[in-house]
C-alpha cells in the first residue's frame, strides 16, 4: 500500500475500458519474466491485454526507451499513450516520443512526474478512469 491507495486498484476495470474503447493495451514491465507473469494474473488481464514486455525484451529498461518501443511494436501502433508512475516511465515514454499519463502510485509527487514531462497525473488508476475523456486516451 502507498498512503491509502493500493497500486493496482482500478487497474483491470482501466484495462478493460481501453479495451472498449478499441484501445491495444500492451502492459511495459521491465521485471523478468515470472513476475510480469505474476501481474498479469493478479490483474486478471490475460483475456484484456494486448500483450506485455519483460526485461528479456530489451537490452535497456526504463528510463531508456527500448521498453516503451518494444511496446509500440506489440501494439501494433504508430501512435500510443504510456500510463505509468515513476519519473523512469515518463522520461522513457518522452525518449519515444509517447505522452506519458501519469499516477501518484509510484512514490513520485506530482511535480516530479509533471517535471519529468507528463502530460496528466492522477491520484490513482481510479481517478484516471474516471476522467478518461480528459486525456489523450478519449
Amino acid at each position: 500500500l502507498i498512503g491509502e491507495v493500493q497500486p493496482f486498484e482500478g487497474a483491470r476495470e482501466l484495462v478493460s475500458e481501453l479495451k472498449d474503447r478499441s484501445h491495444d493495451v500492451v502492459l511495459a514491465s521491465s521485471a523478468h519474466e515470472d513476475e510480469v507473469e505474476y501481474y498479469v494474473d493478479l490483474l486478471d488481464a490475460r483475456d484484456l491485454a494486448g500483450g506485455w514486455t519483460t526485461s528479456a525484451d530489451v537490452d535497456e529498461t526504463k528510463p531508456a526507451p527500448d521498453l516503451v518501443g518494444t511496446a509500440l511494436r506489440k501494439a501494433g501502433g504508430l501512435s500510443a499513450v504510456m500510463v505509468g508512475d515513476t519519473t523512469w516511465d515518463v522520461e522513457a515514454a518522452k525518449q519515444a516520443e509517447v505522452k506519458t499519463i501519469a499516477v501518484l502510485t509510484g512514490g513520485f509527487s506530482e511535480d516530479e512526474l509533471r517535471g519529468a514531462g507528463a502530460a496528466a497525473v492522477f491520484d490513482s488508476l481510479v481517478a484516471l478512469r474516471a476522467h478518461l475523456d480528459e486525456t489523450p486516451l478519449r
